[in-house]
């Protein structure tokens, strides 16, 4: 009876062990797909950032606000109200009675002040290169947010090429210690060479320790944009060597970059503002109603009117307004063309810094790892077999060096592309 009590008690906790392992493991498993959803690729973190970043919000609300100013550039003024008494007596023995008097009445009236034709044409212009302006401002931004995220993005993709190629030469480092150990226990080396590769290990722990600090500051970097608070890069890196646009193509359209795009839009505003302050030297017209009463069974009155502006002294006024608009547009231009200058200039020092870059990383990548590798690998191999450990802490420290040389050099590469790739609006983004 008792045995059968067992029996049965332990297939009630293997039950329950069951059941345990399979909720744990349906709770687990959407966990474990997020983190891995976290591996992004560049063109997905550029596609979120885009969808994600607080100032593209705050410049396509700019647009929405051009466009309702737009709305009503060209609509009268509001008309006016007015209420009043004329022609009431305020000296004498009939001072302030309103049945006195035969003129004295109480009135109310409409006045619409209308603005020149011209005017109103020129306005609605005026507000139509505002919703330019505002518009290029939010495709300057959107440029902006996909260099930055993109500059983000390669910083800790480079950073966890550095951390990886660290961890693969602390496994090597590992064994010559492992070695060392050994051959020390043996006796057929000094205590001070095992002291050596252990102090060796000890530095590539500090320098993987170190290079885990920039990779989450790196990812700190791209989070900002992104909104995550941790976001690891793919391995998958875009063709650093190519460019999704003729390099040519870049200078020759170099008016279209982004930082370029809200200023050129400026210049235009600015000349939309020389017609409205020569649509000044336009009349304005006015148009008045009124219904007056008078008391004492007297005839009631209405009044019509009709107003024009008169600018006669346009020299002092009007003028005046012309030239300084025509001022801030020459303004406006000179500011687009020494800008223009500046993003030229720019664009030919990336195109040398991306170049040379690509040399380096050619020559790292063809040369100089495969010759640390092979001296680091010889001389491990030529210690373990019983020679000096020297010459391997020396090429050790020389491959450590080419590796982080190299990390540093792709992700300068991978900047110097973004700083280019990023540059014009209507290309193919990668």
């Amino acid at each position: 009876m008792n045995s059968r009590f067992d029996r049965c008690r332990s297939w009630g906790a293997l039950e329950r062990t069951l059941i345990r392992t399979v909720c744990v493991a349906v709770l687990v498993t959407p966990f474990a797909a997020l983190a891995a959803s976290h591996a992004l690729t560049l063109p997905e973190a550029v596609r979120l950032a885009s969808e994600r970043a607080p100032m593209l919000d705050a410049r396509r609300a700019g647009v929405s606000a051009a466009q309702e100013e737009a709305a009503r550039a060209g609509a009268l003024p509001d008309p006016i109200l007015t209420v009043g008494i004329d022609n009431l007596p305020v000296t004498g023995s009939d001072a302030f009675d309103a049945s006195a008097d035969d003129m004295t009445m109480k009135e109310i009236g409409l006045r619409q002040e209308i603005p020149s034709r011209a005017k109103r044409s020129v306005r609605q212009s005026f507000a139509a290169r505002q919703i330019d302006e505002a518009q290029a401002q939010a495709e300057a931004e959107v440029l902006a947010v996909r260099r930055a995220t993109a500059e983000a993005w390669i910083a800790v993709w480079a950073a966890q090429r550095q951390l990886a190629a660290l961890q693969k030469l602390r496994e090597q480092a590992a064994l010559a210690a492992k070695v060392s150990k050994a051959r020390v226990a043996s006796g057929s080396e000094p205590v001070s060479d095992a002291l050596a590769t252990e102090a060796a290990l000890l530095e590539l722990d500090n320098r993987i320790e170190a290079a885990r600090a920039e990779e989450m500051a790196a990812q700190a970097g791209l989070a900002r944009w992104l909104g995550d608070a941790t976001v690891e890069a793919a391995d998958q890196a875009p063709d650093f060597d190519s460019l999704p646009m003729p390099e040519a193509r870049l200078l020759a359209e170099a008016d279209r970059v982004g930082p370029l795009l809200p200023v050129t839009a400026q210049v235009e505003t600015a000349a939309a503002a020389i017609d409205v302050a020569r649509a000044d030297k336009r009349p304005d017209w006015s148009v008045g109603a009124s219904y007056g009463q008078r008391a004492g069974g007297r005839s009631d009155m209405i009044m019509f009117e009709v107003g024009i502006g008169l600018p006669l002294f346009s020299r002092n006024r009007q003028d005046r307004g012309i030239a300084a608009r025509e001022a801030d547009y020459q303004a406006a231009l000179a500011t687009r063309e020494d800008l223009r200058r500046q993003e030229t200039a720019r664009i030919r020092a990336d195109l040398a810094r991306w170049e040379g870059l690509k040399r380096q990383v050619a020559l790292h990548e063809d040369s100089l790892l495969p010759l640390a590798q092979d001296r680091s690998a010889t001389t491990l191999a030529a210690y373990r077999a019983g020679g000096d450990l020297q010459p391997w802490l020396n090429a050790r420290r020389d491959e450590l060096d080419v590796h982080l040389a190299h990390a540093e050099h792709l992700g300068e590469l991978g900047r110097a592309w973004a700083a280019l790739a990023f540059l014009l609006p209507s290309e193919r983004q990668p």
